[in-house]
């Protein structure tokens, strides 16, 4: 029966200290522990700018990410989606952020946005670590209103007085925990509720997603300044990798070498789990097992992003395990490089998006006939099966238009060629997986290569694995 008391002593700590929780305050030393992050007022902006595409007498609702659970007791590290953080800065979960187009009253006060946040509660925080609430939302966050995610059900909000409601991010692999009354789960349930019958049918999910794609497309110079350290340490990553590489290594300690890196340098995340394959497994596009011991006369595909403040890079290097590419490695590794030259060269501001994937697939299809690998250009998507580029920012497949390249974007280039084993093609190509990739930043007038601080023609490939790594000596 001693369970049972404990138990009640925890339950009556916990709410004999409800009355004080809600004051509790977050102090600044308790906030930066990182003091180059976005700064509050670049969230109030992108809420400003959002409510200029939103059409009169709107209101529009963000859903932050779910927890998600890994196995029985354990959750994977939250991660916030991405729109809820670049609308206002909040990271943790449970949360629901809801702006209208014009001021509004809530709760007898005016407002032209509120946040809904996990309450302060020292007892959940000795495990999980502190958080804003309500205090630190306003204060910190500079939201002008924030109220506990328990207060959604009871908020005086009538939808009735809307034109149109937009919706964001209504999960559908959320999961109810019956002892939680203010998780993600009930705000949803909640705002289902709160929406009138007669306007369910009418609740828009795509317009926000079409007003988010044009506003996160163009970077702004804070968000470039973020970017552009994700890159520098994924360059570095790629660079100790080729230094350090040699046969005989396992793909995970290849991994493990750039994930280092990574952390050394203050970046929370990889961006995306890190792909490296050797051998056959560079012919697979996102192969992410990584447990192959590499061989030597082989090549290593590793496509890696450090994530830096919620930025990812994205940049992908074809590496010689012994430190030299063969005769038939040199050809193809000069196409795709070719490829990717041609490519870069029309990434400029009023070109269409597709414009250097059609640069590149030429090039490709055009050196790949001159070889007899194919005979036709249509037989080239059995060797290069994606597109050359995608947009990047907050996620490394990101938000855009997909329109005409505009300044300030940031593209990746990254053309590739992948010759598995039972192609029909003359054997010696079997095998060989080669893939280049850049972040490109799009200006008024040149493009900029970001990640050119890692080299990547032949010949600094192969000088640069002659150097010994920085890791050597741990």
């Amino acid at each position: 029966m001693k369970w049972i008391f404990f138990l009640f002593l925890f339950s009556f700590q916990v709410f004999s200290s409800q009355e004080s929780i809600d004051t509790i305050q977050l102090s600044e030393k308790d906030q930066l522990y990182d003091v180059d992050k976005l700064p509050a007022e670049f969230f109030a902006d992108r809420r400003k700018m959002f409510r200029t595409m939103m059409p009169d007498k709107s209101v529009a609702f963000v859903l932050a990410n779910p927890v998600r659970n890994r196995s029985n007791d354990v959750n994977f590290e939250y991660h916030q989606d991405p729109n809820m953080y670049y609308l206002s800065g909040y990271e943790e979960p449970h949360s629901l952020l809801v702006i209208f187009k014009d001021e509004v009253m809530v709760n007898s006060e005016p407002t032209n946005e509120v946040l809904f946040v996990q309450p302060r509660n020292p007892e959940e925080e000795v495990w999980d670590g502190k958080r804003l609430g309500i205090d630190g939302a306003e204060n910190i966050l500079k939201v002008n209103m924030a109220f506990n995610a328990l207060d959604f059900k009871d908020i005086d909000l009538n939808l009735d007085n809307f034109e149109s409601i937009h919706v964001l991010n209504l999960k559908n692999d959320l999961k109810d925990n019956p002892y939680k009354k203010d998780d993600l789960y009930n705000l949803k349930q909640q705002l289902n509720a709160k929406i009138p019958v007669k306007k369910e049918e009418e609740v828009d999910h795509s317009d926000i997603k079409k007003w988010l794609s044009i506003m996160r497309e163009i970077k702004t110079s804070e968000e470039l300044q973020l970017m552009r350290r994700a890159i520098e340490i994924t360059c570095e990553a790629q660079i100790e990798l080729m230094k350090y590489l040699e046969p005989g290594m396992k793909e995970y300690q290849a991994e493990a070498v750039v994930e280092y890196v990574f952390k050394k340098n203050g970046a929370e995340y990889p961006g995306f789990p890190s792909i490296l394959g050797s051998g056959e497994n560079s012919c697979i596009l996102h192969y992410t097992t990584n447990r192959k011991t590499m061989k030597g006369a082989n090549l290593l595909v590793s496509d890696v992003g450090a994530e830096y403040h919620g930025y990812t890079a994205d940049v992908t290097r074809t590496i010689p395990l012994d430190g030299l590419f063969s005769d038939e490695e040199r050809i193809i590794y000069q196409i795709v490089y070719d490829a990717q030259k041609a490519g870069i060269e029309v990434c400029k501001s009023g070109n269409r998006f597709w414009d250097p994937n059609i640069a590149a697939t030429t090039v490709i299809s055009q050196r790949l006939m001159e070889l007899g690998i194919i005979k036709k250009p249509f037989e080239l998507s059995r060797y290069f099966m994606h597109g050359t580029s995608h947009y990047l920012g907050l996620d490394v497949h990101d938000m855009g238009t997909y329109g005409l390249l505009q300044a300030n974007s940031v593209i990746t280039v990254e053309p590739g060629i992948y010759i598995a084993e039972g192609s029909p093609c003359d054997p010696k190509w079997w095998n060989i997986g080669v893939r280049i990739e850049d972040d490109v930043l799009i200006t008024t007038g040149e493009p900029e290569v970001i990640s050119d601080c890692v080299p990547k023609t032949i010949k600094e490939i192969e000088s640069l694995m002659q150097l010994r790594s920085y890791l050597n000596d741990k």
